[in-house]
């Protein structure tokens, strides 16, 4: 039941956004296990500055990102959204250990197959840290979090997952989570800072063509799904950055003039010669930014942890 259920949201939403204008694919259906596997590679790539740098930050701001965890609090519990493969986090986690501190990691991600190697991963490195982790949309997850949890909560919201919400949605996006906190939990939310034009858009339109390869991935994930013959080889990735909005977007463009099948919807969508497909925003922030969407959403900024070349930070909320 659970799946037919994943499966008709998942057709509804490719017939709202393939009969739009223009025509636009959610961001969120992105991290099949495939899309998730790619993703990996993209953090790896050199153009992809975000995750070195919020790496550094992890890695040389451990003890005092610890010590404003821990203030206050016998234990917590670190319950991450979107986890992938926990890399970063577990720099965090392994310190953590080693001042013997008390919480419990849950990591939540909507792959399966990401979080049954993490756990496994987490399990071998880390045999005494009580995990306990949780497939799904995070979305849904967040209502239950209350009655689970009932000592200090402090979600992680990494890897500037947060730009790629529109800026009313992150308005509603993180009220959801002031919803299910309690005054003593904390929140830590990655921003991708405003920078070089030139760099931001390298980021998304690297040189291996990897992005291209995730955003590609959708199409092949609606063909094995939802019964579509999209031509994949007739799409091309294109990636844009607007640096007065301080916004990146990805586009997939149709290369010709081509009609798409879906047999779920039983329906037919027409492209035009070079027609795009809205894929996502990738947001990029300033610091007064960040504080007029903490504050919005009824959240103050505690503190701020950056990299060397303040090109990224990690941003610690405190509910008010």
């Amino acid at each position: 039941m659970q799946t037919a259920i994943k499966q008709n949201t998942f057709a509804d939403d490719v017939m709202k956004g393939l009969s739009g204008t223009p025509k636009f694919l959610s961001s969120k259906y992105f991290y099949d296990d495939e899309g998730s596997r790619l993703f990996l590679e993209i953090m790896k790539l050199p153009e992809y500055y975000l995750t070195r740098a919020e790496t550094e930050i992890f890695s040389t701001q451990t003890r005092q990102i610890f010590e404003a965890f821990a203030e206050n609090a016998a234990g917590f519990d670190l319950i991450e959204l979107g986890a992938g493969d926990g890399s970063k986090t577990s720099l965090l986690v392994d310190f953590f250990l080693k001042q013997n501190a008390v919480f419990k990691y849950v990591p939540i991600d909507i792959s399966a197959e990401a979080l049954n190697l993490l756990t496994e991963n987490f399990q071998a490195k880390f045999p005494t840290l009580s995990i306990q982790s949780e497939q799904g949309d995070y979305f849904q997850t967040l209502e239950t979090f209350k009655s689970k949890f009932d000592r200090r909560k402090i979600i992680l919201f990494l890897g500037s997952n947060i730009g790629n919400f529109a800026a009313d949605q992150a308005v509603v996006f993180f009220k959801s989570l002031r919803e299910v906190m309690n005054p003593n939990d904390l929140l830590f939310v990655g921003f991708d800072l405003q920078k070089n034009p030139r760099q931001i858009r390298q980021a998304y339109d690297d040189k291996q063509g990897v992005t291209a390869q995730f955003n590609l991935n959708l199409l092949t994930r609606i063909n094995r799904e939802l019964g579509a013959n999209f031509s994949v080889p007739d799409f091309s990735h294109y990636a844009t950055y607007h640096p007065i909005d301080g916004a990146a977007r990805s586009f997939l463009i149709s290369r010709k003039a081509q009609t798409v099948s879906i047999e779920v919807l039983n329906r037919q969508f027409e492209f035009a010669d070079w027609e795009p497909i809205f894929m996502e925003i990738s947001q990029k922030y300033s610091q007064p930014m960040i504080e007029n969407l903490a504050k919005t959403s009824g959240f103050e900024v505690s503190q701020y942890f950056f990299d060397g070349q303040k090109f990224y930070s990690n941003a610690l909320w405190k509910p008010v």
